[in-house]
């Protein structure tokens, strides 16, 4: 199973995209607009790749959550649904 990888569009190279590749890695880079031959990634995992980035930054800056002031698990992971689900 290959996984996918969101990259900016500063890493869109030959090289680059094989060493992914060996490593069983999915590259999904929006191309470069010089890039003579363009290869298309699937924008649709591009997409919800990146909502799934924004939303773990959102639940970085909640301060609770990244230091963990909760003394049970419980209470922490009841903490991280709700904030998740705002």
């Amino acid at each position: 199973m290959q996984i996918p990888v969101t990259t900016p569009k500063g890493y869109d190279g030959d090289r680059f995209r094989e060493s992914l590749l060996i490593r069983d890695i999915l590259p999904v880079i929006p191309p470069r607009s010089n890039r003579k031959v363009p290869e298309h990634p699937d924008y649709r995992r591009y997409r919800d790749r990146n909502r799934v980035e924004h939303m773990f930054g959102k639940l970085k800056q909640q301060r609770r959550i990244a230091t963990c002031y909760d003394k049970t698990i419980l209470s922490f992971e009841s903490f991280l649904n709700l904030a998740a689900t705002r």
